[in-house]
């Protein structure tokens, strides 16, 4: 007989940005939560840990506000006050038709408010630790690596490598795109690999950014330039492989040098700061997102191309709509590991999923080539659609996550 007895409601594979704040959403509302993770909180936790930064949408914040992390964060989140998105090439700079977003306008309700706000992810990644530690509802086990996990009627059971297993009424596996527990249960999923790379560095510049954030479509990729706090901006440059391999390659003067020449003169003299790193670009979709007492959420179940900043994005509505799921039919007395608990999660989820990686695919095929024919109709296109308001705000609410029906903990309300 399946044994009955449960280390937590549910255990939690995976202590990443989206891991970790659905276990706060769980942990708060009266789940108990076992976090497995990889890797221990020293290595996560250290400063510079990998360089990246994140793009929170409006939405994405107030889940943050909902969650109790937002006032940690606050030091450290520069505001986007514009967004201009525009293509190019490199030596001529950008084309004169663009598409302009500015923060005063908006809806009534939203005009004047933020877009977004870009936060490194170590700080992220802090604040969530620091919230943790004062919710009796979460223990975590690090480092833990995780073989699989299997279910029966009752639960889900989770194997160790060290032997051990651990069990719970559910078992969510928040543990990236490489899921080791999405391959071990069989799940397919669609997927390609891009053939390129981004290269993700912090620039130094003499000029105050202002709050804005440029996504330069150039021939080999997007090269976003998103605002930090204080005279810094995150550098998001895509370029094939092999390309960003020799850039990766190049010595400080000379990277710096070609990063001058795709840069713009508007923020006045810059240099690259600190490390710099590289990480290959690919696409997938998980067939399912649920199967026998297992749940997929964040990149586990997708990852996107980075060429909007919605990769975090799309995981924390995957944490805010799993949440709620799980919290009201913990509260109607049900078994949140049942089927058809979790299939209301999948159908929620899956749309908003889809449609976004459908939208930065093809965003990415159109922009990242210098086919003269195709150049003219983008331009034209991206001057077309800063023209037209009501277009332009609707792009606007996609950007910061205020469309579709949104999960409580996505306009602000506790669960």
């Amino acid at each position: 007989m399946p044994s009955t007895r449960f280390d937590a409601d549910i255990i939690l594979v995976g202590g990443g940005l989206v891991g970790l704040s659905f276990a706060i959403a769980a942990g708060q509302a009266g789940l108990s939560v076992l976090v497995l993770d990889a890797a221990p909180p020293a290595a996560s936790l250290a400063p510079g840990f990998d360089g990246r930064v994140s793009a929170l949408g409006r939405a994405s914040t107030r889940l943050m506000g909902a969650l109790g992390v937002w006032p940690r964060l606050t030091p450290y989140a520069q505001p986007i006050l514009d967004i201009i998105v525009t293509d190019g090439r490199v030596g001529s700079g950008p084309s004169p038709l663009g598409l302009h977003f500015d923060h005063l306008d908006g809806n009534p309700d939203t005009s004047g408010q933020a877009l977004g706000h870009i936060i490194e992810n170590r700080h992220i990644r802090a604040a969530l630790y620091n919230k943790i530690s004062g919710i009796e509802q979460i223990s975590i086990r690090a480092p833990a690596k995780v073989l699989a996990a299997r279910s029966d009627g009752y639960g889900a059971t989770v194997q160790l490598a060290d032997g051990a297993s651990v069990r719970g009424h559910l078992c969510v596996a928040a543990d990236g795109r490489e899921s080791v527990l999405r391959k071990a249960a069989g799940i397919k999923s669609i997927a390609w690999d891009y053939a390129q790379s981004g290269i993700v560095a912090t620039v130094l510049h003499a000029q105050p950014h202002g709050g804005l954030a440029h996504e330069y479509f150039l021939p080999g990729g997007p090269f976003a330039v998103l605002p930090i706090t204080g005279n810094r901006s995150s550098l998001v440059w895509t370029e094939p492989t092999r390309r960003a391999q020799a850039l990766m390659a190049l010595n400080h003067a000379d990277f710096d040098s070609e990063l001058r020449a795709r840069f713009g003169s508007q923020w006045g003299e810059i240099k690259s700061e600190g490390p710099r790193w590289v990480y290959p670009l690919s696409f997938h979709h998980a067939r399912d997102y649920v199967v026998d007492r297992l749940v997929l959420a964040g990149d586990a179940a997708h990852t996107i191309h980075p060429i909007a900043g919605q990769g975090l994005n799309l995981g924390l509505r995957d944490v805010a709509a799993l949440a709620e799921v799980l919290v009201d039919a913990h509260r109607l007395g049900l078994d949140i590991g049942a089927a058809t608990v979790l299939e209301r999660y999948q159908a929620w989820r899956r749309f908003d999923n889809v449609s976004l990686a459908a939208v930065t695919d093809i965003l990415n095929r159109l922009f990242s080539n210098d086919v003269p024919l195709l150049r003219l109709a983008r331009d034209i296109g991206l001057g077309i659609a800063g023209q037209i308001g009501p277009l332009r705000r609707l792009a606007m609410r996609h950007a910061a996550g205020d469309v579709g029906k949104l999960p409580r903990l996505m306009t602000g309300d506790a669960l």
